[in-house]
């Protein structure tokens, strides 16, 4: 237990609904501060690397694909038990499993859109925020 920090990211699904500041709401009010964000549109080659973990699994090309669909909202997070937060605050994968006021139950379509992304460990946490945030743009108050 502690100060982490953890990465969000708000899919495609989620920005073409307008709830952005909705779940970063969310976020601020459980206590999660955004240390870093962006908002960018996903290359191909980005999103297949950022996915590699899964590339040999069959919903692989219809992540990718659906994460390139448009906008994502990429957000560096810090807080007490950030990841573990993030996690609880998102609710399960599918959103028919999800508990009711959770990010997922309320915003996702399904398990393919799914609203947003949350590191799920500390280590994956450290690797998925270099992958989108250069350390010298986050503040420096937590080495994670």
């Amino acid at each position: 237990m502690g100060i982490e920090r953890t990465l969000s990211i708000i899919k495609p699904d989620a920005v073409g609904k307008n709830v952005i500041g909705e779940i970063v709401s969310r976020f601020e009010a459980n206590g999660l501060q955004v240390i870093g964000a962006k908002m960018l549109r996903l290359s191909q080659d980005q999103a297949q690397a950022f996915y590699a973990v899964h590339k040999e699994r069959p919903f692989f090309n219809d992540l990718v694909q659906f994460m390139i669909s448009g906008p994502v909202m990429v957000l560096a997070l810090e807080g007490e038990d950030a990841v573990l937060r993030n996690r609880e605050l998102m609710g399960a994968t599918n959103p028919k499993d999800a508990a009711p006021g959770t990010i997922r139950a309320d915003f996702a379509e399904s398990i393919d859109a799914n609203a947003v992304h949350g590191s799920d460990s500390l280590e994956n946490a450290a690797i998925e925020l270099k992958f989108f945030f250069n350390n010298d743009l986050l503040p420096r108050n937590v080495s994670n």
